[in-house]
């Protein structure tokens, strides 16, 4: 029996997603609550790692058991013996076939920046925050160069290891909500680092420094070199992946 489990998670105290031998991840954390519901050793499978201090709002995953338990039984036995950081959203069986990475059709991401004169206190764990001024106008301008099939080399980490940098941005908006200013993002897939990296190159457009076609410019040279910084862990939240209809999944992982 395969089951999908929809996963919410506070990420600033872990060194990310993946299972690690040396220290606290979401993937160990999850797989040691679920193997106390089973009574057996569980894998999870991910729609989508995130880096250590990167948040999870849905976060899908899947694995397969023998164990009868209704979906109930997986969500409150999983937040039972969760930390507080960690729960477990919803649970339902699927088809044998559906695979929480492969089956989806693209990702979504949110970067959320505090933009006044004074830090955080109260969201300082869930938002960067920038004290000049942002002109979310002209950093949604600049992001629209990135929409399509693009080779993304200029916003891919040196550590990253996918095959190539190839990779198709469906939508990219920036706007500002009171004293934030809100950067989201979907593509089929997303390199490492590829979002903060993006957010990067359009925080000096947003404050002046650049012009907006900048952004466009550093696309098209594919040099990591000469575009921003990488933004913090802290301001990115991974929304979730998006499903066909006939998965069957709730309809904030569903298209």
């Amino acid at each position: 029996m395969r089951i999908a489990l929809g996963i919410e998670y506070d990420g600033t105290d872990f060194l990310g997603w993946q299972r690690l031998t040396h220290g606290a991840t979401v993937q160990g954390a999850l797989e040691k609550a679920l193997s106390f519901v089973a009574a057996h050793p569980v894998e999870v499978t991910c729609a989508g790692r995130t880096d250590a201090g990167v948040h999870g709002r849905c976060q899908v995953v899947h694995f397969d058991t023998q164990v009868q338990r209704d979906p109930r039984g997986w969500v409150l036995g999983g937040c039972a013996n969760l930390p507080r950081s960690v729960a477990v959203l919803w649970a339902q069986a699927v088809p044998e076939d559906f695979h929480a990475r492969f089956s989806a059709r693209s990702r979504r991401y949110r970067y959320r920046i505090l933009n006044r004169p004074v830090r955080a206190a109260l969201d300082g764990r869930y938002v960067t925050w920038e004290r000049q001024p942002l002109d979310a106008a002209r950093m949604h301008a600049a992001a629209q160069a990135l929409v399509g099939e693009h080779d993304f080399s200029a916003f891919r980490a040196v550590s990253c290891q996918a095959a190539h940098a190839r990779r198709a941005v469906l939508a990219v908006s920036v706007r500002r909500e009171d004293e934030q200013v809100i950067v989201e993002i979907e593509a089929n897939a997303f390199l490492h680092h590829m979002v903060r990296n993006i957010v990067g190159s359009l925080l000096p457009v947003g404050r002046g420094e650049q012009p907006v076609a900048w952004v466009g410019e550093l696309l098209a040279g594919r040099d990591r070199e000469v575009a921003g910084p990488t933004a913090p862990a802290s301001g990115l939240t991974f929304l979730g992946p998006r499903y066909e209809a006939h998965w069957g999944l709730p309809a904030e992982v569903s298209q």
